[in-house]
């Protein structure tokens, strides 16, 4: 468990690190088990990631651009009368990507299937805050 709350050098002796490395894993966040996981595919005139929100409804996520960073955040509502005895689900998220000085108006969304693909063009434009719309 240490080995995930600090970073050190790895000594291939210890035992008993190498042995648990693996073990308590799932039981912390990192790289490789974020949340969000996302591709980026360059094409001839954009840029197109594919961002990973598996059990999100459209309605749930919220994009917008500001100073050249996309943000993108997800957040579920607690149904009334619901009770939980354990709760290991977060239920907001929330990620930015820096896409430079783009024309916000050429940005597109959609969402399906738990992913939401954003389409980003190349060309740098303008600096304005705007919030996109998801198809």
């Amino acid at each position: 468990m240490k080995y995930y709350l600090t970073k050190r050098n790895h000594n291939d002796a210890d035992f008993y690190d190498k042995a648990f490395e693996n073990f308590f894993r799932p039981f912390f966040a990192d790289d490789d088990a974020a949340f969000m996981r996302t591709d980026v595919k360059e094409t001839e005139k954009s840029y197109e990631m594919e961002i990973e929100m598996p059990g999100f409804e459209k309605n749930q996520i919220n994009m917008s651009l500001d100073n050249g960073y996309i943000t993108v955040s997800a957040k579920k509502e607690d149904k009334e009368g619901d009770k939980y005895l354990k709760r290991e689900r977060t239920s907001s998220y929330s990620r930015s990507y820096y896409v430079g000085d783009v024309d916000q108006t050429q940005i597109t969304a959609k969402y399906e299937n738990g992913v939401l693909t954003v389409c980003v063009p190349k060309e740098q434009q303008q600096k304005l805050a705007h919030n996109i719309n998801i198809d």
